[in-house]
C-alpha cells in the first residue's frame, strides 16, 4: 500500500511538472512585427518594427497562456529614413510622446494542442483597444542551435488606424492596417 501511495504522489508531481506554465523570452532577431496598408490603391506598402521585447508564458496542458510584448515605435522601418521620420510624427505614431507600443494578453485559445488565437489589448498612442491575433502557425520544439526549448508562431490581425488617433489621409491611405507578426522565443 505504501508503494502505491508513493507511486501516486510521484506521478502527481511529474504530471504537475509537465503541466506547469513555461516562460519564453522573445528572440529579437526573429521577431519583427510588420504592418501593411493600401497606399491610394496604387500599392500595398509593408513596413516593420526592428526593436521588440517581451515574454510569452504558455501552459499547453492547461491550454492557457499570456503575452507581454513591447515594441519600440521609434524602430519603425519603412525602408526610407525620411518616411520613418514622417510616420513618427504627431499625425501617426507620435514617438516623441508615445515611444512604446504594447500588447498584453492573458487569453490564449487552443484547438487541441494547437494555439489558434490570442486575445489581448493593444496600446498605441496612449489608446488601448482589444485586438485578437489569429495564429496561422505554432510550433514548440528544441532549438537546434540554441540548445534550449523554443516556440514560434505567426499571427495576423486587422486594426483601424483611426481607432488609435492615426487616421490622417484616410480613406485615401487605407484606414485598415493588416498586422503580421512572426514570433520566435526561447525558454527562460
Amino acid at each position: 500500500m505504501k508503494k502505491l501511495i508513493a507511486l501516486t504522489i510521484a506521478a502527481s508531481f511529474s504530471a504537475a511538472a509537465f503541466a506547469a506554465p513555461e516562460t519564453y523570452v522573445l528572440d529579437a532577431n526573429h521577431t519583427k512585427p510588420r504592418f501593411e496598408y493600401s497606399h491610394m490603391g496604387y500599392s500595398t506598402q509593408v513596413s516593420r518594427f526592428d526593436s521588440v521585447t517581451g515574454t510569452i508564458t504558455i501552459d499547453r496542458a492547461a491550454e492557457s497562456g499570456s503575452a507581454d510584448i513591447t515594441i519600440d515605435a521609434r524602430s519603425v522601418n519603412t525602408g526610407s529614413a525620411v518616411f520613418n521620420g514622417h510616420i513618427q510624427g504627431e499625425d501617426f505614431f507620435d514617438t516623441q510622446k508615445y515611444p512604446l507600443i504594447t500588447y498584453k494578453s492573458s487569453k490564449f485559445k487552443f484547438d487541441g494542442d494547437k494555439l489558434v488565437s490570442v486575445e489581448g489589448d493593444l496600446t498605441l498612442k496612449g489608446i488601448t483597444r482589444p485586438v485578437t491575433l489569429t495564429v496561422t502557425s505554432f510550433l514548440c520544439m528544441p532549438h537546434p542551435m540554441a540548445k534550449k526549448d523554443a516556440c514560434g508562431a505567426n499571427a495576423t490581425a486587422r486594426v483601424k488606424r483611426s481607432d488609435f488617433n492615426m487616421g490622417k489621409y484616410a480613406p485615401l491611405v487605407s484606414d485598415e492596417v493588416i498586422l503580421s507578426i512572426p514570433v520566435e522565443s526561447l525558454k527562460q
